[in-house]
């Protein structure tokens, strides 16, 4: 069976708060989601009436479970989610201070299930053959996975859309001035890069957005999205497009989430055919409804929510 959107790497399990504005040690209560931005890019693409799977593993463990029937409920394939005896499913607690303060606390030590993924456990057919293959920098921190998916890239050698989400997590890296190596070559067989200015500057030491976004055309990719937080979204592709979409209003509860949706909402607006502006417009709307809600793969919209969000936007300017 061939996908319309096939992620890989990060998988694991969400805590988060009940209570907001307080550090973990006064939490008393709280909500357990799936995780993993590739996950839930998944999800967010399945919410879409896409096919949809993900390429990743999971501990030996009732978490691993958990994950393997979140993914089911949220209609994702699971044929290519492996066990790993390396260690336990990854947990991820956070906490929310809104509106733009959400600390992170990942638990993946000594090392994450999903980043013992391996070059011959691949189905390369599968990847070849997804019109969407969405990969993060996540995976290129550490082997085997950096090899596995370099090996996925240079297999698929631009095949159709790939999207490469630059995903920069500096405690995930052991040496982060390896980064922009790995990030160049990733680079060399994507079609779409995806990345705020923090993450734009690891994979081309450039910083202010047009420049990102320039570079990344230079090393290879047909369209460039830039992520400005309040300032909205840059996007340039290499026909000479250029949108530079406002920020969604919104009452942030949880702003975790909001990459993941933008991420699924991509995926849609690429598999749809529409042009540059109508797609970031669109996955800059589902990015906002998220991060107005607690959960991330929970809260991934419809597609007629994410247009109804759109119309209030219009009508208010």
């Amino acid at each position: 069976m061939s996908f319309e959107v096939l992620t890989m790497g990060r998988v694991g399990v969400d805590v988060y708060p009940h209570q907001t504005g307080v550090g973990l040690a006064e939490v008393s209560s709280f909500g357990k989601y799936l995780g993993g931005s590739p996950t839930n890019v998944a999800v967010a693409a399945a919410r879409y009436g896409h096919s949809a799977s993900v390429v990743t593993k999971t501990g030996r463990d009732p978490f691993g479970d958990f994950v393997r029937t979140a993914l089911d409920g949220y209609g994702v394939d699971t044929g290519f989610v492996g066990t790993s005896e390396i260690a336990p499913t990854p947990v991820t607690f956070c906490e929310i201070f809104p509106p733009d303060d959400f600390p992170l606390y990942f638990y993946r030590q000594p090392k994450a299930p999903d980043l013992d993924i391996r070059p011959d456990e691949l189905d390369l057919g599968a990847i070849r053959d997804a019109r969407i293959f969405w990969v993060t920098g996540t995976g290129l921190s550490e082997e085997p996975s950096r090899s596995a998916t370099l090996a996925a890239l240079a297999h698929r050698a631009t095949t159709g859309t790939t999207v490469f989400d630059l995903d920069w997590r500096p405690m995930f890296w052991s040496d982060p001035a390896e980064a922009r190596t790995y990030y160049r070559e990733a680079l060399a067989h994507t079609t779409v890069a995806v990345g705020n200015r923090d993450e734009c500057e690891v994979a081309t030491g450039e910083r202010e957005p047009h420049a990102a976004a320039k570079a990344l055309l230079a090393a290879g990719v047909d369209l460039a999205v830039v992520k400005q937080g309040p300032k909205g979204v840059l996007a340039m592709d290499r026909y000479g497009e250029v949108a530079e979409i406002p920020p969604v209003p919104v009452d942030v509860v949880n702003g975790l989430g909001a990459g993941d949706a933008f991420g699924g909402a991509l995926c849609h607006g690429l598999l749809s055919g529409w042009d540059v502006r109508r797609t970031v417009s669109f996955a800059n709307a589902a990015g906002a409804l998220v991060a107005g809600q607690l959960a991330c793969s929970d809260a991934m919209p419809t597609e007629s929510e994410v247009e109804e969000k759109l119309r209030e936007v219009h009508s208010a300017v």
